[in-house]
């Protein structure tokens, strides 16, 4: 192989490595996030914790619309003290004050940050995405509960608030949402 072919195959190879981690890097930091907590990801499990402590731990709610997203939407709760481990239930609202259905998906973090790692959920309304109606106003649940072991963390163990933030952003109609309004309209 001449200089020139190598250069050409080093610089493709270059160019398809650099492609696929850029493929790659946003389910890659998604589930690094999940694994670790970082960026206050939390944990979802399938059932409560095994255990329930003496100790309580205060978990604010948050909530907020990304710009142009116009439901209205906030936490029926401002908050709620419970024992590291019981599981806690808390709902949100959501308000649909235009004449047309909006579908919505829910991102959502915890602070602090470190504490993300213990903060599981159970079931939640951002596991999936949500459509209302218009005029349509809803109570949106979520199942959660603080693990143990966070006690048993170098930082996490001093938490004391834990805040449970989601912010809702509009995304497209599912097809047979999109299909049944443009039948009415």
């Amino acid at each position: 192989m001449d200089g020139k072919t190598k250069t050409l195959f080093g610089t493709l190879g270059v160019i398809v490595f650099m492609g696929a981690m850029a493929w790659a890097s946003v389910p890659l930091y998604s589930w690094f996030c999940q694994v670790t907590g970082y960026g206050g990801t939390t944990n979802v499990s399938e059932a409560g914790a095994d255990e329930v402590l003496d100790r309580t731990v205060t978990v604010r709610f948050d909530a907020t619309t990304e710009a142009g997203m116009p439901w209205e939407f906030k936490p029926v709760e401002r908050q709620m003290t419970l024992r590291i481990g019981e599981t806690g239930l808390a709902f949100y609202e959501a308000y649909n004050p235009t004449d047309r259905p909006i579908a919505g998906q829910a991102s959502y973090n915890v602070a602090p940050f470190y504490a993300g790692q213990y903060f599981s959920k159970v079931d939640c309304f951002c596991f999936t995405e949500q459509v209302l109606q218009p005029g349509e106003r809803v109570q949106m649940p979520v199942s959660f509960f603080v693990d143990p072991a966070i006690v048993d963390d170098r930082d996490a163990k001093y938490v004391k608030h834990i805040t449970l933030s989601y912010t809702f952003y509009e995304i497209d109609l599912p097809e047979e949402e999109r299909q049944a309004s443009l039948t009415t309209n």
